[in-house]
């Protein structure tokens, strides 16, 4: 039968080798093998494991007399006892160099190393070698040999008792040379101790073999051993040696043996005209082995060659190469694979190229291919003084669109907007690329910026009509950075950094777009503001001032509004202006929040103890409110002040719920869950809808300056004015006015039945100490035919 497989050519060759060189070996052996010389060697080596056992027996009797002595010292049980960890240590060192032990462990009562030397165990770790310990439990001390990864030990536990048992005491002698060379003095044989752990290799842990012999002698001794013997074996007859197996310890984990030997070379002297015979056999069989390996190997490597040679053309990206697949065996099923793969790679690439300079969603170019283009425009432009500009696109409030019609509605409308873009796009030079999100990026080649604003303009005219998306109406609106090059920038990275920038600026303004302009960049003075605001925190130079508010009705103060102030002790004073939407940019604003909470009600605190009654409220940027650790850190100062909830108000504006409004609520549920009073500042400034501020827990809307200021002669502000305290108290709501600047304005507050008003008619911002002494007696004028003015105080 003609062989094609090469596995089955592999198998039958070397399993017929195998075979016939273990068959001439055996037959050999078998039928020279000296009986007389076996008799001899066997029964010297049988006296040799009776001295072998009674060795190992008084060494282990040794080791428990010597545990036995340390457990019955009065001073070692003392430590014990009273714990002190240093005595034990030195009790333990002290005994162990006398005894030459090489470990010595204190374990407790729930098996816990307290103290230990000579053994890389962590104090307080588990005792690890429990079994020995479970065994000294039952009968009060316990021997046996420990394996390790590297070594083996002869160990004892014995039980320290002060009379009753307070814990254990083990300590251990390494199986080494030293070990082997005594027990073969004293039987005659060579003797080895070998160990396996956790079904790794054997290893040669001690041995009277020299140094020169040792390694090829571990190698016919793993081959006697097998792999994990687990009972005695009768003598086994080697090459040179007969051997005898002692089983030391046997455990599904590891395995000890001493190996006691006997060599043959006196016994078979006679014999050694044999070796010239198996000499031959050997080299027979080394020259069939070689010939039929060097027949297979050039039957494998001579195609393999050929399959490399064109697996490095694929990884060099080159699929035109394909193999010859003429064999019938595994090195031609081996081709036919290799040929499959390299089809299915180049079919992935193309579709892996692809989809790198496209996006899925609405299969414009995307942020790779763009900024690919924008290179070679500058580099164009460069060339030839030429201009380029980039235009980058924002949609406003896409977030709150994606969360109220889901987001598969929120890809369709990202897919329709891009849809009008093209067509708002006059010249195929032009690109329009999706970088992510809802961010588009335009590229104009050849443009000025003043034909990039008017293509700015016309993009947004083509986002005014509204979409359609899945029976909605959705109205869309974007904000555009702008810029161009040379004129803002000399290079591709510089040129998207600082359109990134302009958008966020026309996003912050609601201009629509914004063209870059060097003011943007942040000054290095302005840089150094967030370390100067780390050491005004540290060093105490922000304070707050206090804005009184009045209850209308009664002409009381109900609450005060505390105000971040800083005095720097090089600027002087430093408006919150001027450092406050830096330190939201930063994300340090939730630092300053923590101090201005912990500071506000801490003074809070103060008045509560000498009978100020007082509300205190504070205001809440956009990245606290959607700070899930805020709940917790107010609760935290309210516990620790000792306040009530309804004594600390919170002020949120309108923008900053709606930035994210799904976490927003969250958190504002959670502080209202606390007992806090939420309010809503700058109420009519923002875009929420009333139906969406409804489901808030907010208990009080704070209508924003701009209406209040000039309401008593401004008509339209009136009347927004009172609109929003009826709204309010419909929705049954307090409402606070803020900017009362003139007696007018209070007097139609009153009339309008406004809660709660504050301005600087009322009272500016004051330091604690000018305000203890307003509230004594506050300093505005009685406003005639208003009784509830005049009952101040």
């Amino acid at each position: 039968m003609q062989l094609r497989s090469l596995s089955t050519r592999i198998v039958v060759f070397f399993g017929g080798l195998v075979l016939v060189l273990a068959c001439g070996a055996m037959g050999t052996i078998m039928l020279f093998a000296s009986k007389t010389a076996d008799t001899q060697v066997a029964n010297e080596l049988a006296v040799g494991e009776r001295v072998f056992a009674r060795i190992v027996a008084d060494k282990t009797e040794q080791l428990a007399q010597a545990a036995a002595v340390l457990a019955a010292d009065f001073a070692f049980r003392e430590a014990v006892a009273s714990g002190d960890h240093e005595t034990l240590v030195s009790a333990l060192d002290n005994h162990g160099r006398r005894i030459h032990a090489d470990l010595m462990m204190m374990v407790d009562l729930n098996g816990k190393l307290t103290a230990s030397t000579g053994a890389r165990v962590a104090q307080g770790s588990g005792f690890p070698y429990q079994a020995l310990l479970l065994q000294a439990r039952q009968s009060g001390r316990a021997s046996g040999i420990i394996v390790t990864a590297q070594a083996q030990y002869q160990m004892v536990v014995v039980a320290v008792r002060a009379p009753v048992i307070v814990g254990w005491v083990a300590m251990g002698f390494k199986v080494d040379d030293k070990l082997a060379n005594e027990a073969g003095a004293l039987t005659g044989l060579q003797v080895s101790f070998l160990s396996t752990f956790q079904g790794g290799p054997w290893h040669l842990t001690g041995s009277t073999l020299s140094a020169p012999v040792r390694a090829a002698s571990m190698s016919e001794l793993v081959t006697l051993l097998g792999t994990h013997p687990t009972r005695p074996h009768a003598p086994l007859v080697g090459t040179t040696n007969v051997t005898s197996l002692a089983i030391l310890s046997a455990t599904p984990e590891s395995s000890a043996v001493a190996v006691l030997q006997r060599p043959l070379a006196e016994a078979q002297r006679t014999a050694r005209h044999l070796q010239f015979f198996l000499l031959a056999m050997t080299a027979l069989g080394l020259a069939t082995a070689l010939l039929g390996s060097i027949f297979i190997a050039r039957g494998i490597t001579t195609p393999l060659r050929k399959l490399s040679v064109i697996a490095q053309a694929i990884a060099g990206g080159d699929y035109t190469v394909a193999a010859e697949a003429t064999a019938h065996d595994e090195v031609g099923a081996l081709a036919q694979a290799l040929n499959q793969m390299r089809e299915a790679i180049a079919a992935r690439e193309s579709t892996i190229t692809d989809l790198a300079y496209r996006d899925a969603l609405t299969q414009l170019p995307n942020r790779a291919l763009f900024n690919d283009r924008l290179q070679q425009a500058v580099a164009a432009a460069r060339r030839e003084g030429g201009a380029v500009s980039v235009l980058l696109l924002d949609l406003d409030d896409f977030q709150i669109i994606n969360t109220t019609l889901g987001h598969q509605n929120g890809d369709l409308l990202l897919q329709a907007v891009a849809r009008r873009l093209q067509v708002a796009l006059t010249r195929k030079s032009d690109t329009l690329a999706r970088l992510g999100g809802d961010e588009f990026a335009i590229l104009l080649p050849n443009v000025d910026s003043a034909s990039a604003r008017r293509s700015a303009v016309r993009i947004l005219e083509a986002l005014e009509p509204a979409l359609q998306i899945v029976g909605h109406t959705v109205d869309v609106a974007g904000s555009i950075g702008l810029v161009a090059f040379p004129e803002h920038g000399d290079d591709a990275p510089t040129l998207m950094s600082r359109v990134d920038l302009s958008m966020t600026v026309a996003k912050r303004t609601k201009s629509g777009f914004a063209e870059y302009s060097p003011s943007y960049d942040q000054s290095p003075e302005r840089l150094s503001l967030l370390s100067e605001l780390r050491t005004a925190v540290e060093n105490q130079q922000l304070i707050l001032f206090y804005q009184p508010k009045i209850d209308v009705a009664s002409g009381r103060a109900v609450q005060v509004e505390a105000l971040i102030r800083w005095q720097h002790p090089v600027r002087g004073f430093v408006p919150p202006d001027e450092f406050i939407p830096f330190a939201e940019q930063t994300g340090y604003i939730r630092t300053i929040s923590r101090w201005v909470i912990g500071t506000a009600c801490a003074q809070l605190a103060e008045w509560n103890r000498r009978g100020i009654v007082l509300g205190v409220c504070i205001n809440i940027s956009a990245r606290d409110l959607l700070n899930n650790e805020l709940p917790n850190y107010i609760a935290e100062c309210m516990r620790q002040h000792q306040l009530a909830p309804d004594t600390v108000w919170l002020e949120i504006t309108e923008s900053a719920i709606m930035d994210d409004p799904i976490r927003a609520q969250d958190n504002l549920q959670r502080l209202h869950a606390l007992g806090l009073k939420l309010s809503i500042d700058d109420f009519g400034t923002g875009y929420s809808s009333l139906a969406y501020l409804k489901r808030l827990p907010v208990d009080e809307l704070k209508i924003d300056k701009a209406f209040v200021l000039n309401m008593d002669k401004d008509e339209d502000d009136a009347i927004i004015v009172r609109s929003t305290i009826e709204l309010g108290h419909n929705m049954g709501l307090k409402v606070v006015a803020e900017g009362v600047d003139h007696v007018e304005t209070l007097q139609l507050l009153q009339t309008w039945g406004c809660d709660v008003a504050q301005g600087y008619y009322i009272s500016r911002p004051l330091p604690v100490d000018k305000l203890e002494g307003w509230l004594s007696a506050p300093p505005w004028q009685t406003v005639s035919a208003t009784p509830v003015l005049a009952a101040r105080g």
